[in-house]
């Protein structure tokens, strides 16, 4: 993700991007039952490196497995590139977790961005006051083992139900996360920022009395007016 794209993005919701998404054929792109745990909800952006688990079965989820060599939730926390966002498959299991504040404080001290999760968090409330943006089921106290084991890393898995690739861009906010394809992060990112300019006209607009039939969508007449309205955040 370039800086351009990267400033764009930032600038824009997700809601926005979504609308932008959609406007290209993609609809399953935002998580269902993930949510912002820190309040308020801390922004998050950054390259998905995903981490996923399978069901739980006896020999591969006993609590020995935990301190096992190579176990792979654990070298996940330490391989996760700096600045990327860290997302996890927990098969939609928001009753055990799959994150806590231990894990937290190693993901900050390593410049992760965040996490995202479709899990549980233990210890919740010291996970959210490391600082990191947490995307989460919600609090779960149940260790991981209890429901699943461990996965793989760096592979496509499932968040939320929506795919997720490797190196995709993770943008989430206090509206929830979306999933955005790599090759279109810096078309998303432009667009977006067109898009929230004219919400800005409109809203202005109908804060003026206006009808919202004409003003958004815009009538020709109202397009018109908008390109030649300027918007004082353009300088």
């Amino acid at each position: 993700m370039d800086a351009e794209t990267r400033k764009n993005l930032e600038r824009i919701s997700v809601a926005t991007v979504s609308m932008q998404l959609l406007k290209r054929g993609l609809r399953r792109v935002v998580m269902s039952g993930v949510r912002p745990l820190n309040a308020p909800a801390k922004p998050l952006l950054g390259e998905a490196y995903t981490l996923r688990f399978i069901p739980a079965r006896e020999d591969l989820s006993a609590p020995a497995v935990l301190g096992s060599d190579g176990y792979v939730p654990r070298h996940a926390v330490e391989d996760v590139p700096e600045g990327a966002v860290l997302v996890i498959d927990a098969r939609r299991d928001g009753d055990t977790a799959v994150l806590g504040d231990l894990i937290m404080e190693r993901l900050k001290a390593r410049g992760v961005a965040g996490v995202v999760a479709d899990g549980g968090v233990r210890d919740a409330a010291e996970a959210i006051a490391v600082g990191l943006p947490i995307f989460a089921a919600g609090p779960a106290a149940p260790a991981h083992i209890v429901g699943l084991a461990a996965g793989d890393t760096g592979t496509r898995i499932g968040c939320g139900g929506v795919a997720v690739i490797p190196g995709d861009i993770i943008k989430a906010d206090g509206d929830g996360v979306v999933v955005i394809p790599r090759d279109l992060a810096a078309e998303i990112g432009a667009a977006g920022v067109a898009q929230e300019r004219f919400e800005r006209f409109a809203k202005e607009k109908i804060q003026e009395g206006r009808p919202i039939i004409g003003v958004y969508p815009p009538s020709p007449e109202t397009q018109k007016e908008y390109e030649a309205w300027r918007d004082p955040e353009d300088g």
